[in-house]
């Protein structure tokens, strides 16, 4: 659970920062999200599949950017 410990010349700002980035760290917001709405399997697979063939188009796409630089 994140936390943070507040010192004497902190001000909120900084605080509020530092404790934003231990949740972002967390995941606990991506968590929290993923948990509001039930996802039943299906939905999981094509998600899965939507984000591997993303992954998959953006490799190509460097890989020919790169190739053309030669």
């Amino acid at each position: 659970m994140p936390g943070i410990v507040l010192r004497h010349d902190d001000n909120f700002d900084a605080s509020y920062r530092r404790f934003k980035k231990q949740t972002d760290r967390n995941l606990i917001v991506t968590e929290a999200r993923a948990r509001r709405f039930h996802e039943t399997e299906t939905e999981k697979r094509k998600k899965f599949k939507i984000a591997s063939r993303k992954k998959m188009l953006k490799r190509l796409y460097m890989m020919r950017r790169y190739e053309s630089r030669l």
